[in-house]
């Protein structure tokens, strides 16, 4: 059986958790890889991640499948670099913003697009970073859906099952808008809290004093600036949204403490629990 040719352009942490996790699911895979940093690329192969490294996009074109895991400013790039495409071609792109992606694909290629967002990744990455259980038990969005080709939404959810994700469906502005309050704006207040502490703590006391807490709260401040720039600049009005709505709620802790209201900051609190009545 001929093997379906699937080509990834980025590969990192994304890509090269995909290619692992497809490699331990099916036989029927060739991976081919595109990277600007040579380097990459070159690991990428070394271990294991993909069967070849090309280094043009008309040989990624040539492919059945094409995965974008590069920053959102790159795919939206790409994209008007991509066409002509093969009927049969599906392109699925993994951009943590969805609206302003959907909007660039020219309407005479839409059909081959699926826009997704798998919600899943760490704050690490490059190659080494890829493990193949990234994307298990995990969820991933599709946008607009009703936009691809049939059988490029079958390729797509066979794909996605394969890895083991769970499928939800919404239109772009609303993922958007959701992303902004439950991915974009913890990694904003993720990076404030680095910041503010680095400003005021020496990194012995920082060392000394850091808790799992602290830890857990700080550890996506590791992740990439140039990837977080772009989902940033591409979601920058629902971004601001949340983080007006975070500082109005930080506000009224802090009002709650300098007024002395214990109580009322009890039931405050109290109320932030019951989040976790939905997640766990």
């Amino acid at each position: 059986m001929q093997r379906q040719r699937i080509g990834i352009v980025g590969i990192g942490l994304m890509g090269g958790s995909l290619s692992l996790a497809l490699k331990q699911s099916s036989q029927e895979y060739y991976f081919l890889a595109l990277d600007h940093n040579a380097m990459h690329a070159k690991e990428a192969l070394s271990l294991g991640l993909v069967d070849e490294v090309v280094h043009t996009l008309d040989e990624i074109r040539s492919c059945d499948i094409i995965i974008l895991t590069i920053p959102v400013e790159g795919i939206i790039a790409t994209i008007k670099k991509l066409h002509p495409l093969k009927s049969h071609c599906t392109v699925i792109d993994f951009g943590s913003t969805k609206e302003k992606i959907s909007q660039s694909i020219p309407d005479n290629i839409r059909h081959n697009f699926v826009t997704a967002h798998p919600m899943t990744g760490t704050e690490k990455h490059g190659p080494s970073a890829a493990f193949y259980r990234l994307y298990k038990d995990k969820t991933v969005v599709l946008c607009d859906i009703e936009k691809s080709g049939k059988h490029q939404r079958d390729v797509a959810k066979k794909l996605f099952l394969n890895l083991g994700m769970r499928l939800v469906y919404m239109n772009a502005k609303e993922h958007d808008r959701h992303a902004a309050f439950i991915s974009h704006m913890p990694h904003a207040v993720s990076y404030a809290l680095a910041n503010s502490v680095m400003k005021q703590e020496d990194n012995e006391s920082i060392i000394a004093l850091a808790g799992g807490g602290f830890k857990d709260m700080s550890r996506i401040a590791k992740s990439s600036p140039d990837m977080w720039g772009d989902i940033f600049r591409q979601n920058k009005d629902n971004l601001l949204q949340a983080i007006y709505a975070f500082e109005s709620a930080l506000k009224s802790c802090r009002l709650m403490v300098e007024n002395d209201e214990w109580d009322k900051l009890n039931l405050w609190m109290k109320e932030a629990n019951t989040l976790h009545d939905i997640l766990d």
